[in-house]
């Protein structure tokens, strides 16, 4: 299987990465720099504040274009371009952005209500809860390809690489480390909501295709 679409364009890399993924992975790439620049004034603006976001609702969306640091932003990117390529190039660039903002708000919305029922508030940045949208998407479209890890090199079907990161996810998140800072909810709050929709898509039978 194809993971991006080739027109036979000699544009360079870039352009054999579908509309919508490539202009994603861009304005990560843009506001990682901005961050970079003004990190205060950034955070304050685009990061995700269990607080300011009621009056500052965009929140919900630039949070997923924020990250705090070149690692983060790689790995998140490079799934989505793995993965969400796949995606984009059977839903079409409408239907792929859809499910990816409905995914990452979604996410928004779960770390947020978990953080007013601990108590424990603190911003919240990163595409992983829509990311992770994306690889529930692969797995429901593609439940029997194989995946292999680079580390450990281990290879599964997708369905099963998929549950076994939820149920990590689950678990760091009710351990509640303090060490720990990643928004394991986000990520769970991003499977659930693209579950939900995914479902709501195969009983339209709009699962498949650009409709």
């Amino acid at each position: 299987m194809s993971y991006y679409y080739n027109n036979g364009s000699r544009g360079g890399f870039m352009s054999n990465v579908p509309k919508a993924v490539k202009h994603i992975i861009l304005i990560n790439v843009l506001m990682l720099v901005l961050t970079y620049l003004n990190n205060p004034l950034m955070s304050r603006l685009f990061a995700l504040n269990p607080i300011s976001f009621i009056w500052k609702p965009w929140q919900l969306v630039t949070y997923m274009f924020m990250h705090g640091g070149l690692g983060h932003l790689f790995f998140n990117m490079y799934t989505l371009f793995i993965f969400g390529s796949v995606l984009e190039n059977v839903w079409g660039t409408k239907k792929f952005l859809t499910f990816y903002f409905v995914t990452g708000i979604g996410a928004a919305l779960v770390n947020i209500g978990v953080q007013y029922l601990t108590g424990s508030f603190a911003l919240t940045v990163g595409a992983s809860g829509a990311i992770y949208g994306v690889l529930m998407g692969y797995a429901m479209l593609y439940p029997d390809s194989m995946l292999t890890l680079i580390f450990p090199p281990v290879s599964m079907k997708a369905k099963w690489f998929v549950l076994i990161f939820a149920g990590i996810e689950l678990l760091l998140g009710i351990s509640n480390n303090p060490a720990d800072n990643v928004a394991h909810f986000a990520h769970l709050g991003g499977l659930i909501f693209a579950f939900l929709l995914l479902m709501f898509w195969k009983k339209k039978h709009r699962l498949y295709g650009r409709n």
